[in-house]
């Protein structure tokens, strides 16, 4: 009996490992997004995007104290990443904020479940984030943040790429 448990124990382990690593992943992601948004978004709204860039820096610097509290090798950031739809102009800007907000609460919903204690804590709380800013983003806001927007994401952050615009 005492052998299963532990074999449970290392399963929830390994599953908030991969979890966090996915979390990481998108923050990652959400930073590079970030920079474009800064180079496109309009003086009106500069400080609100700063302000999510420098949220998801944090966000992404604890998640790789995390990684390796949990044993992992934290991921390392791709050198570009493929942006969901191009970004001319301010307006699309403000739609990508919206999308990389909707992403990292997609991450971190799937983080909540499968942790326990403080990570979960931390977890719900970097969601409740992500989902507050893509409502100042958007304008609007969903009922379960990162689980509606998952069901019409295809994925959960933006992939790597090897341009060198991200587009």
């Amino acid at each position: 009996m005492a052998s299963r448990a532990g074999r449970t124990a290392v399963g929830e382990r390994a599953a908030a490992l991969r979890a966090a690593q996915a979390a990481l992943a998108a923050e990652h992601a959400a930073v590079y997004g970030y920079g474009v948004v800064g180079g496109r978004i309009g003086d009106d709204r500069l400080a609100e995007a700063r302000e999510g860039y420098a949220a998801h820096r944090s966000r992404r610097d604890d998640l790789t104290r995390t990684v390796r509290d949990l044993g992992g090798d934290p991921e390392s950031a791709a050198p570009a990443y493929a942006l969901p739809f191009a970004v001319p102009d301010a307006p699309a800007a403000v739609r990508l904020a919206a999308e990389l907000e909707n992403r990292v609460a997609a991450v971190y919903a799937d983080l909540v479940r499968a942790s326990t204690g403080s990570l979960r804590r931390q977890a719900a709380g970097a969601l409740r984030e992500a989902a507050v800013r893509a409502v100042r983003w958007r304008g609007d806001g969903v009922a379960f943040p990162g689980l509606t927007e998952r069901a019409t994401t295809v994925t959960p952050s933006a992939s790597p790429s090897g341009g060198a615009d991200g587009v």
